[in-house]
């Protein structure tokens, strides 16, 4: 089966999204299928070719908030690429203007949206969150409901990674919502790679020794990450333990990250890397991972952490709650500084060396991507055949 997938948040420059792609590819390939990659690009050309996948690009703009990625806008141009490439299956991944397009081509293709995104908790619910109610605010973004039932009305399935965006959806109004949960990817993250010397350096970085607990986040330094808020509850939380923070990740909030952090000598900014062995030793070298989004539909990095045999802090909604298991870290509420913190002071009060052997235990029983890509071919292909009956 030819799938296609219109991937608008696809960046050359890395993210959750190109591994997810990666893998989708090399994937999917394996199962007898065929992947196309149809992603915003600086002109239109194919950047990689090999046995049964595709990665293209269209003209597309470049994102004015984020020049890193770029959106498609024009519409006959998307129609036009996706006559020429005569999909059995055409997927849609972000819930935006490209979605409306591809609702709106006329071929007779099946297809799916694949919810990457929340923009309502990603931006509405934190904007208006102290002021409102949830109710109030959908009532307040009625329009944007709409457009989500529009969408709903014109693929065959929209498809979510967890299970609070899918319950939300449909109290919505949306009638065709699967939940399909995401994975790690297979054959980089375990507990074995644990490395205490490695550990030790990380926390001599923060200016402590061995017997402090090393904290670490890895991820966009964007608003809705609420990065500032995890250092200062790791900061309110050191006063009675002493904790390092280690954060990875860039992105266009890094100069709030970096004024965040100010003088406290426990915390420290790193470049992201692109060494996937590397990202693994450091996250098994860790004692726990805090997180502080609550906007995300999948927490790629908390279901590596978890895969890492780490313990996990994370908020009560959204992605990294899916991945949250009972005894092995902490919940707290969303956006909350003070229950964060008292998560943090929780953590170490009740030993977070027995954290980390109880998801040592489960670590090898994460979910992979592969899983979820079997998973999500299979709906695709019944409803592919569903179609053509």
């Amino acid at each position: 089966m030819r799938i296609l997938d219109v991937c608008a948040f696809y960046s050359p420059y890395g993210g959750g999204v190109k591994t997810y792609v990666r893998r989708k590819m090399e994937l999917g390939a394996k199962l007898g299928h065929e992947i196309i990659i149809l992603a915003p690009g600086e002109r239109e050309e194919i950047l990689e070719e090999r046995d049964g996948a595709i990665l293209a690009t269209i003209p597309a703009p470049l994102l004015p908030l984020d020049r890193r990625y770029r959106y498609f806008d024009d519409e006959p141009a998307l129609h036009a690429a996706l006559n020429r490439w005569r999909p059995d299956f055409v997927e849609a991944s972000s819930p935006w203007r490209s979605a409306s397009m591809v609702a709106r081509w006329q071929g007779s293709a099946a297809r799916s949206l694949v919810m990457h995104a929340d923009p309502l908790a990603a931006y509405a619910y934190r904007w208006f969150g102290t002021i409102a109610n949830r109710e109030t605010i959908d009532k307040g973004f009625s329009s944007f409901w709409q457009h989500l039932r529009r969408l709903d009305d014109g693929f065959d399935q929209v498809v979510t990674a967890g299970r609070g965006l899918a319950q939300r959806l449909t109290e919505g109004g949306l009638t065709k919502v699967v939940t399909i949960p995401m994975g790690v990817e297979p054959g980089y993250f375990s507990p074995t790679l644990r490395d205490e010397s490695l550990r030790a350096e990380l926390l001599a970085s923060c200016g402590l020794g061995p017997e402090a607990t090393l904290l670490i986040g890895v991820g966009r330094l964007a608003a809705e990450k609420r990065w500032p808020m995890v250092i200062e509850a790791a900061e309110a939380a050191a006063g009675r333990h002493p904790m390092g923070l280690i954060l990875i990740g860039t992105g266009t909030a890094r100069s709030k990250v970096i004024t965040a952090i100010g003088r406290n000598p426990h915390a420290q900014l790193f470049e992201p890397t692109s060494n996937r062995e590397q990202l693994a030793r450091v996250l098994a070298s860790s004692d726990a991972l805090v997180h502080g989004c609550e906007a995300e539909t999948f927490c790629m990095v908390a279901a590596e952490a978890r895969a890492s045999g780490l313990p996990l802090i994370v908020p009560d909604e959204g992605g990294a709650a899916d991945q949250f298991v009972e005894g092995q870290g902490m919940l707290y509420r969303s956006a909350d500084p003070v229950s964060l913190r008292d998560a943090l002071t929780h953590f170490v009060d009740t030993t977070p060396m027995f954290h980390r052997m109880r998801a040592t235990a489960d670590a090898p029983g994460t979910r992979t991507m592969d899983q979820h890509f079997e998973e999500l071919f299979a709906s695709y292909q019944a409803m592919a055949y569903s179609r053509a009956a």
